[in-house]
């Protein structure tokens, strides 16, 4: 048990400099990605939205979405999917556990 621990505190600076080079440039590339896609939206683009959620109601209304292709329904269930879990995710970090969730 003495020698494992002593061959692992050896090892511990080499494995821990494989790690940081390994995650460095994959750390990059989330929070390049994560200044873009995470940011929330500039008063400039909230009348934008609202017309797209006006367009969505009166799609709704008027039945057009039996117009769509499979890749902008596909699509658009993607985007209702990730909403939908986003909101359980604030749901459990809210709740601060998991517990009690239908998962």
């Amino acid at each position: 048990m003495a020698q494992f621990v002593r061959s692992l505190a050896e090892k511990a600076p080499e494995l821990v400099n494989a790690a940081v080079t390994y995650s460095k440039p994959r750390l990059a590339t989330f929070w390049h990605y994560a200044k873009v896609e995470l940011v929330p939206p500039t008063p400039a683009e909230i009348p934008t939205a609202i017309q797209s959620l006006k367009k969505i109601v009166s799609s709704a209304k008027t039945g057009s979405f039996k117009q769509l292709t499979v890749k902008e329904a596909l699509l658009n269930g993607l985007v209702a999917t990730e909403v939908w879990m986003w909101f359980y995710v604030g749901e459990i970090i809210g709740k601060r556990g998991i517990v009690g969730y239908n998962v």
